[in-house]
């Protein structure tokens, strides 16, 4: 089906030579991109050769790759040193960012633990104190953990009676992690590091050990090979990690590319959770109390999303979207514990519900276009209240071990900061737990929800956030964020570099498009595979909507979106290119041809398919491929490709490939730019200070190439005067 032609004939590396270059001016900045090599390499697809010169930059290891990134970033930085305001926003995203930052307690044995950090830390500090004493005590600090601060706490699991924890860790922003494992009263580490750990949480059983998840260390680069049989382990505390018992997975007939377990708080049940893809999994449950139990199958196929929600004795408590694409809480007895016996415990409403527990509670957590809504019922299924919350906007929490008779939980909107409250499961009082002291007033700001019609007709919901007062004459410039993809909901949240944003006098707007999860399975399936250009319609109906109604102009909308938001923007700025003034595609799936030969990428065919799949689908997939779809002589917007080295999420490849493809091809004046983050991956862990320069140059990048000479809302008040 596939045949690779690799006659690799190298015509040129590339060159710093003026005579080599071609010039590119913008807002009185000549650009000289390097002439990137390319080489005589393809692909065949069902007798269809398709060509792909930039190959040779999917080698993260060679020498050539590694010059080719610091020369392209050595142009990038160039660029953006020269912006005069980048240091202006630089320094407002510092002195914003710069508060103390407290998260809610959790008990683990005789200690409350909580994330705390002083304002501008790198990475969050764990501290905890001890029964009624307030003193506060560090119990882990990431930023020790390395000298850049690019070491972050990965994930973090007590042992029953918290006398034992296991910690992970990042290095470098990768996906691979190490288990440290420490006595938690005196944090001494008391046996090996666990290593080559990915995709993995940590359940334990009892104080004797825990279940984690790896594949085989891959052959070839660890950050960009292929990596697609996924296995979950025992470990015995004690033990050498070499003698861990193979719990699941590792069938040659059988690959499952993510495998996750769970063990239930009262020790009873042990369940584990196989996936091909990113949606759908298989269930099996196996009794812990009885030696030598073997596995049942809940489920043994992956029609559904089917989770735990939670047991009482030998009843379980089920999520499920089997049948019920938003989501209903099903009961079942676990000796018979396939769909025929389920009960609905908490039926499918037109909302899309997600539940979590604490106190002896159930609580319903559902999306309203977008807007968090929570009730709140006993094990019996009788409705205790529907939760008094805030305001309009988006809460997270209400969850904790049984014997909690106080939860938590935090609210946020896009204009309001995350505020954490104190809940008595009870009563149903609700009580401030940490407010932060921002200094941003968020009555100077609104969001308003709108809906738009999308190109086949299908009604978007979209929130657009801006400084009260913004005069709507299609001059403000303008941020179109979205992702729509893997059941992912984009729901209202607080960030501080929007916050920065909207002070200079920009819009910040967020389209709920396809492919999304905020009206549930049927939402998410109308923008996959065969249906993924519904998702690119969305998006780009969405900037219309702006155009239109005067929130702003081509001339000063900037469209954004990471991973497969990254895929989003490059497929909208090859197929929209008039459409935006500024793209900023980040740590992006590309190249929608081989996304699946890179380490996890194969378990993203649900929402993609694979080119190998059909010839109808490998057309379907090349007619949108950012990378397959860029052509000469287009003017494409001003672009500033962002991605990291170290990221074996989505591979850097794919951005590197994207960035050689518009340099060559783009034959005016707009910038085609990529910052190649070093030390960090796809996004989780960076530390605070790179996210603060990023956010710098990605602001100043988009201002500058609107014809901004000075920040916009600085040149407002200068028209005042």
């Amino acid at each position: 089906m596939k045949r690779l032609i690799a006659t690799l004939t190298i015509l040129t590396l590339f060159s710093s030579c003026k005579n080599e270059q071609e010039l590119r001016k913008n807002n009185n900045q000549i650009v000289n991109y390097p002439i990137t090599k390319t080489i005589d390499t393809a692909d065949t697809y069902f007798d269809i050769k398709v060509q792909d010169p930039y190959r040779w930059l999917e080698d993260d290891r060679s020498p050539e790759t590694e010059a080719w990134v610091a020369e392209e970033n050595k142009i990038t930085f160039g660029y953006l040193e020269k912006i005069p305001y980048r240091n202006q926003i630089k320094d407002r995203l510092t002195k914003l960012w710069n508060y103390e930052k407290i998260g809610a307690p959790f008990k683990e044995g005789d200690y409350n633990y909580f994330y705390k950090n002083n304002g501008l830390q790198n990475q969050n500090v764990l501290f905890r104190t001890k029964g009624d004493d307030k003193t506060e005590e560090i119990f882990l600090d990431p930023n020790t953990f390395s000298t850049e601060g690019t070491t972050s706490l990965g994930g973090l699991s007590f042992s029953k009676d918290g006398s034992i924890a296991a910690y992970s860790i990042s290095e470098g922003g990768s996906d691979w992690r190490k288990i440290i494992i420490i006595n938690a009263e005196t944090k001494q580490v008391i046996e090996d590091t666990l290593v080559d750990v990915k995709f993995s949480g940590m359940s334990w059983k009892g104080n004797e050990g825990f279940y984690y998840s790896s594949y085989d260390k891959p052959k070839g680069s660890e950050l960009s090979a292929k990596t697609d049989q996924h296995k979950l382990y025992y470990h015995k505390i004690g033990t050498n990690q070499n003698a861990d018992k193979l719990i699941f997975g590792g069938t040659p007939l059988e690959k499952h590319r993510y495998i996750s377990a769970s063990v239930t708080e009262d020790d009873r049940y042990l369940l584990i959770y196989p996936r091909t893809s990113t949606s759908g999994n298989k269930l099996y449950i196996k009794d812990l109390t009885k030696p030598n139990s073997r596995f049942v199958a809940i489920l043994d196929h992956t029609d559904s999303d089917t989770d735990l929600v939670d047991n009482i004795g030998s009843t379980l408590f089920l999520s499920t979207n089997l049948n019920a694409p938003n989501i209903k809480i099903v009961t079942v007895d676990a000796s018979n514990p396939t769909p025929e016996h389920w009960v609905d415990f908490i039926p499918e409403t037109k909302n899309v519900l997600t539940p979590s527990t604490g106190g002896h509670f159930i609580f319903a957590h559902y999306m309203v276009d977008a807007v968090s809504q929570v009730k709140q019922y006993d094990y019996k299924g009788k409705l205790v209240r529907e939760i008094e919350l805030p305001g309009v906007g988006t809460v997270s929490g209400f969850s904790g071990k049984k014997e909690n008779d106080t939860l938590y939980y935090s609210f946020s909107n896009y204009t309001t900061p995350s505020t954490s409250y104190a809940f008595n499961t009870a009563s149903g009082e609700s009580n401030v737990y940490v407010k932060p002291k921002v200094d941003f007033n968020p009555n100077q700001y609104e969001s308003k929800q709108v809906f738009y019609k999308s190109k086949d007709g299908t009604k978007i919901p979209m929130i657009i956030s801006y400084k009260k007062g913004t005069e709507l004459n299609g001059k403000n410039p303008t941020i179109l964020y979205a992702y729509g993809g893997f059941n992912i909901s984009l729901t209202p949240s607080f960030s501080i570099a929007n916050a920065v944003w909207m002070e200079a006098g920009g819009i910040y707007a967020v389209p709920n498009i396809r492919g999304g999860g905020e009206y549930g399975k049927a939402w998410h399936d109308a923008g996959t595979k065969m249906q993924k250009q519904n998702v690119f319609d969305d998006f780009i109906a969405a900037g219309e909507y702006l155009i239109e109604n005067k929130y702003t102009s081509s001339k000063f909308l900037a469209i954004k979106g990471g991973s497969n938001g990254g895929l989003l923007v490059g497929a909208t700025m090859t197929q929209r290119p008039d459409l935006m003034q500024v793209a900023l595609p980040a740590v992006g799936v590309l190249d929608m041809l081989r996304y699946h030969t890179f380490t996890a990428g194969a378990g993203w065919a649900y929402d993609y398919g694979t080119a190998e799949d059909s010839k109808k689908m490998f057309e379907y997939l090349k007619a949108y491929s950012p990378v397959h779809n860029v052509k000469p002589d287009v003017k494409y917007p001003a672009t500033l490709i962002t991605t990291g080295d170290h990221d074996d999420r989505v591979v850097p490849a794919h951005s590197f490939k994207f960035a050689a493809e518009l340099q060559h091809n783009q034959k005016h004046g707009n910038p085609i730019l990529i910052r190649i983050e070093t030390d960090a991956g796809h996004g989780a862990g960076t530390p605070v200070s790179k996210t603060i320069e990023q956010y710098a140059d990605i602001f100043g990048f988009t201002l500058y190439n609107m014809g901004f000479n000075v920040l916009p809302e600085t040149n407002k008040e200068k028209t005042k005067g």
